[in-house]
């Protein structure tokens, strides 16, 4: 069967259609059925595809274009400004983990080379699994998902220092090398200083290629206006990043990672993600299915206990470690829990160092056919974890707010929902004029942190009724929505409008798309969250030039008003494309046409005689 590709196709398919449903609906979530259904189709239940490895291999590139698709969303800037939690939470973590774990690997007899190996390899976990749950679960704003998201770039960025130090632990190990697979045929690789040489070349000509050469370029595909050609030129940055990576040895989803950063800024960045998440989902579905099928029960019916043993202490030790590390890094109980258990499994690029490791003599094939069971383990049983979270310890956390209390109707006339920085500023201009307002929030280290400067906020899921009719949400006046995530806002937009008829609802939108998703609700007044803060630079843009502050607030409010009237007419066409292009073109001219000939511009350039 594995030599007709259209038959393994129709399997793997198949095999995920049934199962991937049943998994999400019964609440075990879409890993787990792709776990399941490899199980199933592979080679120790139905053998119906007899190569896993092979597979793997291939679908690891899910992995790869996962990592594209989160440097795309990190700015060079933001990335500069996670160095702290970078360095700390991923740097104690896999030095912590990868010390304790060769001590024990040595202890149980291991030779020290080879006991290293082990503590490296184990220590890190797995970027496709958790990152994954993390998206599905809508955390990569929190504080969680962000220090969970920096420990597993550190562990691939660190994966290039592991590989590059077997050849030294080859030496303190003392097993025979195994003969590298030469399927795909020899070539080149820099070594020694021209390996150092070549990683500083390679970095340096993406970031001046992707500033240089590949805006034009993307500008040059989008006025051919041949949608598939832009999406032929995704996929060609992505391999050719990865391929570049290959070549030096290093991690491919690094360097995809670094493509996605380099192009972050860039005007087609939201056209690039449309058009990689559709081959990303699909196979990252197949890199777990593989993952399922790679489940070796032949190595694990005859060492039982011994696999069982190191999983359970692998887990154990892991989750102790990361627990610890959020501790001192003070994220709240809760947040610790839940980014523990993210990351206590081993990981992919676990196979990867273990297949080097054999190939140079640094461990043992015994050995290594034990520990990639134990990943393969680790990995399927991560979703496990989580479910356990979900059922047993979630609850018991959100029983009583982190603040210490739980939510209070505190018969406030103003109910704010999301302490950020936009909620923040409602609350305190509402507080000038001794207006009271109940606060709710659903980050818990946020909220700790705020407790500190006297505020007072309570722990809770924003968008449940229930919470909200504690917090008095049926005898409030106005409710301001401000949290950061779109689908929260509008979920709970919807579920006021339904319970909570008479309140007013006052809510932020993210930009033009999201407020049309309002708009939508019926929502009573909904703001853009950079309005007003980018009228204010243009305002002050103006004075500079000449205006004087009355003409430039004039023109600004002139500006915001005749915006939001047009942004209305161009909500009754949302749904057609071309006719929202067209009228945001014609807008954008009534605008200029407008203010520009408006008398407030003509008196003032009378006035100032500089100002054209």
């Amino acid at each position: 069967m594995d030599g007709n590709l259209l038959l393994s196709v129709f399997v793997f398919l198949s095999a995920a259609c049934i199962l991937v449903p049943i998994s999400k609906l019964s609440g075990l979530g879409s890993v787990i059925g792709y776990l399941i259904a490899g199980v199933i189709i592979g080679p120790h239940i139905l053998g119906a595809i007899n190569d896993p490895e092979t597979i793997l291999h291939f679908s690891e590139f899910g992995v790869v274009m996962m990592l594209f698709l989160i440097g795309l969303e990190l700015k060079p800037r933001q990335l500069w400004n996670m160095r702290l939690r970078l360095i700390g939470l991923g740097g104690l973590q896999v030095g912590l983990t990868t010390l304790l774990m060769t001590g024990a690997a040595y202890y149980l007899g291991r030779p020290l080379g080879e006991a290293i190996v082990i503590g490296m390899a184990l220590s890190l976990s797995s970027t496709a699994i958790s990152l994954q749950i993390m998206q599905d679960r809508r955390m990569m704003r929190e504080t969680a998902g962000q220090s969970g998201f920096s420990v597993l770039l550190f562990q691939d960025v660190i994966v290039i220092v592991m590989i590059a130090a077997l050849p030294f632990l080859a030496l303190m190990s003392g097993f025979s090398p195994e003969v590298a697979d030469t399927h795909s045929g020899e070539h080149y690789r820099p070594e020694g200083i021209w390996l150092a040489a070549s990683i500083i070349g390679v970095f340096t000509g993406m970031i001046v290629a992707g500033r240089l050469l590949l805006r034009p370029i993307f500008r040059l595909i989008a006025k051919s206006k041949v949608r598939e050609t832009f999406t032929a030129m995704a996929l060609l940055l992505v391999i050719g990043a990865a391929l570049l990576m290959e070549w030096l040895g290093l991690s491919a989803a690094l360097g995809a990672f670094i493509a996605g950063v380099v192009l972050a800024d860039s005007e087609y960045r939201h056209q690039l993600e449309r058009d990689i998440e559709p081959f990303k989902a699909l196979l990252l579905g197949l890199f777990f299915i593989s993952v399922g099928m790679s489940l070796n029960f032949v190595t694990l019916g005859e060492q039982p206990v011994t696999i069982v043993a190191i999983v359970v202490g692998l887990l154990c030790l892991k989750f102790a470690v990361l627990y610890l590390i959020g501790t001192i890094f003070k994220l709240v109980q809760s947040s610790r829990v839940i980014f523990a258990a993210l990351l206590c499994q081993a990981g992919e690029f676990g196979f990867v160092l273990f297949q080097f490791a054999a190939q140079e003599g640094a461990l043992s094939s015994e050995m290594g056919e034990i520990l990639t069971a134990v990943i393969a383990i680790t990995m399927a049983l991560t979703p496990l974890i989580i479910l356990f979270y979900d059922k047993v310890l979630s609850p018991r956390f959100t029983v009583q707010s982190l603040t210490g209390e739980s939510p209070l109707n505190e018969h406030n006339p103003v109910l704010i929902l999301g302490f950020g920085r936009v909620g923040q500023l409602a609350g305190r201009l509402l507080q000038t004029q001794n207006i009271g307002a109940t606060i709710i929030d659903n980050d818990g280290d946020h909220i700790e942190l705020l407790k500190q400067f006297g505020h007072r906020v309570y722990y809770g899921d924003t968008s449940d009724v229930e919470i909200l009719r504690i917090a008095g949400a049926a005898e409030a006046k106005v409710i301001i929505i401000a949290m950061d995530d779109s689908d929260k806002v509008t979920k709970a937009v919807q579920e006021i409008k339904e319970h909570f008829p008479e309140a007013k609802i006052i809510a932020r939108a993210r930009n033009r798309t999201h407020l049309f998703d309002l708009l939508a609700e019926d929502v009573d007044f909904a703001e853009r969250e950079t309005a007003r803060s980018s009228l204010a630079m243009g305002r002050k843009a103006l004075t500079y030039l000449g205006f004087s502050e009355e003409k430039a607030m004039q023109l600004s409010d002139k500006f915001l008003e005749m915006d939001f009237e047009l942004a209305m007419e161009a909500f009754e066409h949302r749904s057609d494309m071309d006719a929202l292009i067209s009228r945001a073109k014609s807008g954008h001219e009534l605008l200029k046409d407008t203010l520009s000939g408006d008398v407030l511009y003509q008196s003032q350039a009378d006035d100032d005689g500089n100002n054209v």
